[in-house]
């Protein structure tokens, strides 16, 4: 029943686009937009559009991983004994929550890229470097010359995704009973010990289906990083549909896209999650 309210919905929608806007659907260019003959070499490499998939698939994945590392830490700093660690840990959580995330981006853009990064000549050291060291850096980063953009808006979404995945820590960790930390401490394990070996085992089961919906939000929020012209999905789709007019194609292409990066991230974490609870 659902399947076809879907389907109804989407004929519905297609109609009303077809009739009402008299839109032509042309689909036949999109395949130039993924892919494209090197004239160097003869072989089919990523156009634009899989261009900026690569793109915000290498974004996600270092804001995820930096964002984990910094909710971590500051869920921990949360939980401590230490009150200048609770200060500092909640301070950082309630100053990026609170703040718009287009802001932040903005902030970043202009403060690390354009005044840090540009004073330490970052840039122009990595174009000196040699094609081997240049692909290395293209695969894992950016090109050299986006370099210092690349490294803004991945820390600007480390931030932004590390204060949320900081509450979930938290909250995973003071969901554990406190006579689990009780038992540890009579068998004379220290403060640490007790954080590794018995907390956060217990608490990663509970946080792990909360931990997969932000990281799924991260894939969704380097969107935003469009504004400051770093080429991923969303700013090369905006640059196609300008130049071609083909709005609802290339949109429904980034929606699929995104879908699938979205989906894999949801049956990774999906699959992990049996595996601990197995």
């Amino acid at each position: 029943m659902l399947i076809a309210c879907i389907l109804g919905l989407l004929v519905f929608v297609v109609y009303r686009v077809r009739i009402t806007l008299q839109y032509r659907w042309n689909w036949s260019f999109l395949p130039t937009y993924l892919t494209k003959i090197n004239p160097d070499t003869g072989r089919r490499v990523p156009n634009l559009l899989l261009k900026g998939f690569f793109t915000t698939l290498r974004l996600s994945v270092w804001a995820i991983a930096l964002g984990s590392v910094l909710g971590l830490a500051a869920g921990l700093f949360q939980t401590g004994k230490s009150l200048f660690l609770r200060l500092l840990g909640r301070a950082y959580v309630e100053l990026i929550r609170n703040m718009p995330p287009l802001v932040l981006i903005f902030l970043f853009y202009f403060f690390v890229s354009s005044q840090i990064l540009a004073s330490l000549r970052i840039d122009d050291a990595l174009l000196k470097t040699g094609p081997g060291a240049a692909r290395a850096l293209s695969f894992f980063f950016a090109p050299p010359a986006r370099f210092s953009s690349f490294i803004s808006a991945a820390v600007t979404l480390a931030l932004y995704e590390g204060a949320y995945i900081a509450e979930i820590v938290r909250a995973g960790i003071q969901s554990v009973p406190a006579g689990q930390r009780q038992a540890a401490y009579s068998l004379g394990l220290s403060g640490s010990q007790q954080m590794t070996h018995v907390i956060l085992p217990q608490a990663g089961k509970t946080i792990l289906p909360a931990l997969a919906g932000q990281f799924i939000s991260a894939i969704k929020d380097s969107a935003i990083v469009s504004v400051i012209s770093i080429p991923e999905l969303t700013f090369q789709g905006l640059e196609i549909m300008a130049s071609t007019y083909r709005i609802f194609e290339i949109w429904i292409t980034i929606l699929v896209m995104y879908f699938i990066m979205t989906y894999a991230c949801s049956l990774l974490t999906a699959g992990l999650e049996k595996r601990l609870r197995g």
